[in-house]
């Protein structure tokens, strides 16, 4: 559970820092996709090994899920969650909503399958820059991503923490920094992710219609 949601924090680390040069208008992004596509095998070896640890990683959340409610059969009179979280006691759900959002995002960005998806070129080169501006020109879609990265924010901000803990790392000096740690890497990638598909639908910046 812990190795696999290691690997996709730093996943996310890589792939936010990637979108992230949209901000830098057309040139930015689609040089960004074209040196990528170039590393084919790379790429596509990446996203089979991300693939397969979602998939480990929904497996064994379900799993212990299952085998804790057998363990407590019988809820108690009084509910008393001396350090549970919202976020905590929501992994699940948020991880179920994180996990379609997956399966949607790759069927909308990468195999561009979904209603309505542009596909044109600049030049020679997939035109990255006018599919992301106009798939965000929907708030449909925004409202999608949005929830999306709002799940992400609360999935990691207990998540984070839990595998460094799970990974032997926490004791009574470094779980309080840990903690710090895990909520601030899961604001950033909420204002990172969310701040995307936010600024493109009011049209700022390079997004300007």
């Amino acid at each position: 559970m812990a190795v696999t949601g290691l690997l996709m924090v730093l996943f996310v680390v890589g792939h936010l820092l990637g979108n992230l040069t949209v901000f830098a208008g057309p040139n930015g992004i689609n040089t960004y996709a074209e040196k990528l596509h170039a590393l084919a095998p790379v790429l596509w070896g990446t996203r089979i090994v991300m693939l397969l640890a979602v998939f480990l990683h929904l497996i064994i959340s379900i799993k212990i899920t299952l085998e804790n409610a057998e363990a407590n059969p019988e809820k108690y009179a009084v509910a008393r969650y001396l350090k549970a979280t919202f976020a905590s006691k929501t992994m699940i759900y948020t991880g179920l909503v994180l996990g379609c959002f997956i399966v949607y995002h790759l069927l909308h960005f990468t195999f561009r399958v979904t209603p309505g998806v542009v596909s044109t070129f600049e030049g020679d080169r997939f035109d990255v820059f006018a599919m992301v501006k106009d798939a965000f020109g929907n708030f449909l879609i925004v409202l999608i991503y949005v929830v999306s990265v709002v799940s992400l924010f609360l999935h990691l901000s207990h998540g984070v923490q839990s595998t460094f803990q799970s990974l032997g790392f926490a004791n009574d000096k470094t779980q309080p920094t840990l903690v710090v740690f895990g909520k601030g890497l899961s604001a950033a990638f909420l204002v990172g992710y969310g701040l995307i598909p936010v600024a493109i639908l009011i049209g700022i910046g390079v997004f300007a219609k």
